[in-house]
């Protein structure tokens, strides 16, 4: 465990010196020639240093509730300009649903009610941004491995891609994000709907966020409305794997 904590604490140190001059977000450093290229580097060597220093299946250091922080950023799109999710939104989200396709042998949908009656998961742990800030947060929701049992992936499927309902301000294009079937299936991955016992609030990406513990903020996903399992990326935006992939992050975040 603290061979973890000290891989940890290295990438997060890393990343936040990197993010000094970030201090208005993602946007602007993906404007940059050298993070792109710093975060490239970086993917080797994260993807080197979990392998030999833990497996994927290792669970995320999770907290107590005396280690909450006192607020929880919001990070990315606090509100979606989208006018049917802010209709939505301001009917509570009764008539939201939740849809799966791709290479599923069923696809399915699920109200926002039917995922909360589901076996839920509550875990306690470290959200770790980019942009060089840390937050310790309560989630609740329910283990995205419960609703692939349910929709049984076919063979060929290999990643798992989360669209959202947020459209980027500098060019429109709806974000997505997507994880491998590892990640997906690791218990600590959550589609979450509570943070700190209360409904998710819209700036931290009501109705459902992913939460994949042992990656970067921006893998996990806000605002998710469906979920599509793929066997590559090329259909999609840029074939990266999702948006910030597309203008030059790396897809496998690990710290």
């Amino acid at each position: 465990m603290a061979l973890v904590n000290d891989r940890r604490r290295f990438f997060r140190r890393a990343l936040s010196g990197a993010a000094v001059l970030a201090l208005s977000g993602c946007d602007r450093l993906s404007r940059t020639e050298w993070f792109p290229k710093f975060l490239g580097i970086s993917e080797s060597l994260s993807s080197a240093a979990q392998h030999l220093i833990t497996t994927r299946k290792s669970m995320a250091q999770e907290f107590t509730e005396a280690d909450l922080s006192p607020q929880f950023r919001s990070n990315g799109t606090a509100k979606p300009n989208d006018p049917q999710y802010q209709a939505m939104a301001a009917r509570g989200f009764s008539d939201y649903r939740l849809e799966l396709r791709g290479l599923i042998e069923q696809p399915v949908s699920f109200s926002l009610a039917e995922l909360r009656e589901l076996p839920s998961r509550t875990q306690i742990t470290r959200h770790d941004c980019v942009e060089g800030w840390s937050a310790i947060g309560k989630w609740k929701g329910v283990q995205l491995s419960m609703l692939l049992e349910r929709v049984r992936p076919k063979p060929e499927a290999r990643y798992v891609v989360f669209r959202c309902a947020d459209a980027m301000e500098n060019d429109g294009t709806l974000y997505y994000e997507s994880i491998d079937m590892e990640d997906a299936y690791h218990p600590q991955t959550i589609l979450a709907y509570q943070l700190n016992d209360a409904p998710l609030p819209v700036a931290n990406g009501a109705p459902i966020r992913v939460r994949v513990e042992r990656q970067l903020g921006y893998k996990m996903a806000k605002f998710i409305t469906s979920i599509e399992l793929v066997s590559t990326f090329d259909h999609i935006g840029r074939g990266k794997g999702g948006y910030w992939e597309d203008l030059g992050y790396q897809w496998y975040a690990g710290i």
